[in-house]
Formats: structure tokens, sequence, C-alpha cells
């Protein structure tokens, strides 16, 4: 299937479907040296594995992942890194009674009308399981950006309306990622209103790259902030994206959206030092000026719609173009938000470090000073 794969030097291919017999990813252009170890991804599957509250999918995988190959004693070795997780609970007979209707919300007509055949057993390709290769492969690419010094977090922003606050930011310790405890509270309350009416709804996720250098991205077709928009809305769920301020910039002056800068005299742990970099005073932007980022903070909000799969009856038809009704079976998410934190995660962390392998080669003096080293 075209259209599987992401990136340029830290190139990722996707592989399986939802009811296979696995999923995977190919992870090519990787850097050599990383240290890297089966545990290492494991603690961002972990995340993202159903099974972790009724806010979740019941559906019982362990998500085990295995390094097939591109490490060796704990070290990337420059090769390709080929991951695999097993399914071990699939219960495709759930998807028996609706294999020639077309859900709503879901990719089933899409899906006939590109290829004529399509796999109705949660929705191969097209499911959120898919994901899992996703945060696989941008575990990886989070620990090459940690050793940089640049570190990705994402959080639940808003869930059906219940927005954080942020005089009450604060790590969170719910099931929602939510960080205010007050608002996670509101959000539980809402979602067992709609549990209870065999409803779902959508939320918003917001992610923060801190320590991202100046000069990474390029000025036209690949800016940074286009790849990101790119990989974000390439979540299956996803419908909306925006990077700081986003839509409130077009109701904003330029004398308020503009971020002026000036000379820090203070170092990021807030020790002063005198080297006068310089540094945004406001981040309206986002880390971002014409695709290239501005060595702030990159701020972004992806917003993903309600999960399609509810028990309510839906009107649809079936493949013979027959209308009928039909009530969504099986173990579903009532909102899929709290499992996608960490894949815009992971997202964010792949589009990051490929644009950053990218730019290694924009300067010459830079060209010229790496490869000096070797005839010193």
């Amino acid at each position: 299937m075209a259209g599987s794969a992401l990136g340029t030097i830290l190139r990722v291919t996707t592989w399986g479907e939802s009811h296979g017999k696995g999923i995977g990813v190919v992870v090519d252009g990787c850097p050599a040296g990383l240290p890297l170890e089966e545990g290492d991804i494991q603690s961002y599957l972990n995340r993202r594995k159903p099974g972790q509250s009724k806010f979740t999918t019941a559906r019982q995988e362990g998500d085990q992942v295995e390094i097939l190959s591109g490490v060796f004693g704990g070290r990337t070795t420059g090769t390709p890194i080929a991951l695999e997780v097993r399914n071990t609970d699939q219960r495709s007979h759930d998807y028996s009674n609706i294999m020639d209707i077309y859900r709503p919300g879901h990719a089933d007509y899409t899906f006939d009308q590109k290829y004529g055949f399509r796999d109705y057993r949660g929705g191969g390709r097209s499911s959120g399981r898919e994901t899992i290769a996703r945060v696989a492969a941008g575990a990886i690419a989070c620990r090459l950006l940690e050793s940089l010094g640049i570190t990705v977090r994402a959080y639940t922003r808003e869930v059906g309306g219940i927005c954080i606050a942020q005089e009450r930011f604060e790590m969170w310790n719910n099931r929602l990622y939510m960080p205010d405890a007050r608002a996670a509270a509101q959000a539980e309350a809402r979602l067992e209103e709609l549990m209870a009416g065999k409803d779902s709804c959508g939320g918003v996720v917001e992610c923060i790259i801190r320590g991202m250098p100046a000069g990474a991205g390029e000025p036209v077709f690949e800016k940074l902030d286009a790849n990101l928009a790119k990989a974000m809305l390439s979540i299956g769920a996803v419908k909306g994206f925006e990077i700081g301020d986003g839509f409130a910039a077009s109701r904003a002056r330029g004398s308020e959206n503009n971020d002026g800068f000036g000379i820090s005299h203070k170092a990021a742990d807030g020790s002063p030092y005198l080297s006068g970099r310089i540094e945004k005073q406001t981040n309206h932007s986002g880390g971002t000026l014409g695709g290239i980022s501005d060595g702030s903070d990159i701020v972004m909000r992806a917003a993903f719609k309600p999960t399609p799969s509810i028990a309510q009856p839906q009107h649809t038809v079936n493949q013979n173009g027959e209308e009928t009704v039909v009530e969504i079976k099986g173990r579903h998410d009532p909102i899929i938000v709290p499992r996608a934190v960490v894949v815009v995660e992971a997202m964010a962390a792949l589009t990051a470090a490929d644009m950053l392998l990218l730019s290694m080669t924009s300067r010459l003096d830079r060209v010229q000073a790496f490869f000096a080293r070797d005839r010193v």
C-alpha cells in the first residue's frame, strides 16, 4: 500500500492490520550508537495500550514489542530497525454482522471505493491499532531527541468541551492525562453520562517540544510546521491542527500577534549568563517563523473527533446500496484522546528528529567544520 512511510532521513514504514497477526514498523536512518533497548520502547507502548480504564476499549493486549534488527549490544547499529508487536486478543467475529455495512464515521466506504475490497475486521489498516507502530518508532525518535537535550511532551487539553485551566496546571494523576485535577474530574463525569447513553466524545491534545534549536525546517514546501500538521492529521481521528495561537491569530491585531525579540541574560535553567542569546519575548507563533524553528517552545494542538463506534442505532447503507440501521458491537473506546496523547508525542518527535537531521547540511561552514575533524 502506498502512503505507509513518513520522513526523509529518519524514515519510518508501518505495516500490519488490526486483526492480522501483528503490527510493526521499520525505522531507517537512525544514527548508530544510540542506546536502545526494548524497555525504552515498551514504556511508550504501555501508555497507549487498551484496557487501562473503563474509558478505553476492553481489548486485552499486552502490546509487547520485539526488536528484530538494527540494535546490537544495547545500541543502534545505523541499519534499519525492525520492530514487531503481535496481536493476541482479536475477536474478528465481533465484526461479522457488519461485514457488508458501511459504518458511519469510519473508512469502510472510502476503502471500498479506492480498492474495491476492504478488511472489515476492525478497519484493517485504517484502525487506530496501527498507531502502535507509530508509537514504537516515536519512542526511538524521543530517545534521539533526548540525547540532544530536546524533550517532547503531550497531554490532554480538552475533553468534550471541558478544558484545563492554566492556573491549575500540574502533572496529571488521572486516567485522562489531563494536567488539571478539577477539569479531569468534570471530564470523567461527562464521560460517564455519555457511556450511559451509548455515546462518545472527542477532545484536544496539546504537545510541546522544548529545546529545539533555531534553524530546523525548510522555507517552502518542507516547513517544520507544515510537516507537523501533516504528521498530526495523518492520525486517523484528528480533524484539526493548530500551532501557536492557531485560529486565534486570525482575530488578533499585528501588534498583538507579533513576537518581539530581545537579548536573554539567563540560561534555560534560570541561572545568569553573558552570551547575549537572542530570544522571543512572547510565543504567539508557536516556535516557528517562516517554516523554520526559532528556538522557542514549539506548541501545537490536535483536535480529535468522537469515537465513531457507538452502540446507538445509526442510519447507513450496505454494499448493495440498501438502506439499513447499524448498532456497533464489540469493544471500543468511548473517547480516543487519553490513549492518543502518546501518539501525538510520537508523531511530533518523528517529525522534529527528521527535520533536525535534514538541517545538518543547510550551511557550508557547519559541513566544513564537521569534516575538518578528520584532517586534524
